[in-house]
């Protein structure tokens, strides 16, 4: 079956009670752009590169940063330095497990090039991943550096492409087709409305919960793979890239991202062992000011709280049935008896 992808919003599910940004995604966070690259090869390759690229990297050095392992049974390149110092010096690059390296390097080799970084000689790329091999020939490592540098070059702002592209192409979670998802809230602060922005690449394990309802495969229809099919191994990952306006510190973007990551239960993550979870929280603000109140925080929360839980559905709801790799399959979530269910529970209204 063929259907439109759709958001959640325009599926009638609503996700909290704080007004969104004007697109509902991550670059409604001024100067944050999001590129994309797409892999399709043949019945192998489904896989590529989404780069989340803030402008005001281009007249800083670093911005801060904080980062939430929720667990990590992954692949963070850089993390350790975002941990020590509180600071990203590069765009947020996710790609394939596998890939990772390669696009560090190609992170770095983008860095370089830019003017201003002439005499750099310390650099440290922040790149992520989950594993697309369900879908995907991982051990070709198809992601070539054109692949991240056209991810970067191409960043763009506006509503970003959703679900089976870039680093979401060949992707799966909870037990559907799932891919990259974004969303976005505006918090109110006492220095005035703080937008919060976030943009999600998923791939994890657990049973999908829609507005707290259980969505499983088998009750909207969704045929179990054949038994000749890898099965989806618990875990697999997910990582969430949150930005934001407000003048927030390290210590306290690292208070942001923990909640990103809690966000996940919303939607039915099982948190397994085998799962890599990051949640890395940025802020472009100014650092002329002093950080925001620790009052301002909870507002802020909130806002995260809401964003991811949307990003995450829109992840899936925007995704397509996809054929992979040695013929495996990801069902899309049928939007229709997906509502039929959410309706027999009246969590959205009766159409």
């Amino acid at each position: 079956m063929v259907q439109e992808p759709r958001r959640a919003r325009e599926l009638g599910v609503v996700v909290g009670t704080m007004p969104t940004g004007p697109l509902n995604a991550v670059t409604d966070v001024p100067g944050v752009r999001v590129g994309h690259t797409t892999l399709l090869d043949g019945d192998s390759i489904r896989s590529g590169v989404t780069a989340v690229v803030p402008e005001q990297l281009t007249g800083r050095r670093a911005l801060p940063a904080g980062l939430f392992v929720g667990n990590g049974h992954g692949k963070m390149v850089g993390s350790t330095q975002v941990t020590e110092l509180g600071e990203i010096e590069t765009p947020v690059v996710l790609t394939a497990t596998l890939s990772t390296f390669r696009a560090a390097d190609a992170l770095v080799t983008y860095m370089l090039r830019q003017p201003g970084r002439e005499a750099v000689e310390s650099l440290n790329p922040v790149v992520a991943e989950t594993n697309d091999g369900l879908l995907s020939d991982i051990r070709a490592r198809p992601v070539r550096a054109e692949h991240v540098l056209g991810a970067l070059e191409e960043a763009r702002g506006g509503l970003p492409a959703e679900g089976a592209v870039g680093a979401g192409t060949g992707t799966a979670a909870l037990g559907f087709k799932a891919g990259v998802g974004t969303s976005s809230r505006l918090a109110p602060t006492s220095r005035g409305t703080v937008t919060v922005g976030v943009l999600v690449q998923t791939n994890f394990s657990g049973v999908l919960r829609v507005s707290g309802v259980p969505v499983r495969p088998e009750q909207v229809g969704v045929p179990a793979p054949p038994l000749s099919h890898r099965p989806e191994p618990p875990g697999n990952s997910c990582v969430i890239v949150v930005a934001t306006d407000g003048r927030l510190d390290a210590r306290q973007l690292g208070r942001v991202a923990r909640r990103a990551v809690f966000a996940m239960a919303r939607v039915g993550s099982d948190f397994a062992g085998g799962s890599g979870d990051y949640a890395l929280a940025f802020s472009t603000a100014g650092t002329e000011t002093p950080a925001a109140p620790e009052s301002d925080l909870e507002p802020v929360f909130a806002a995260v709280l809401e964003a991811v839980e949307e990003a995450l559905l829109n992840s899936l709801f925007m995704a397509g049935t996809t054929v992979g790799f040695r013929g495996r399959v990801r069902y899309a979530v049928p939007h229709d008896r997906m509502l039929d269910l959410l309706r027999a529970h009246r969590v959205v209204p009766q159409g």
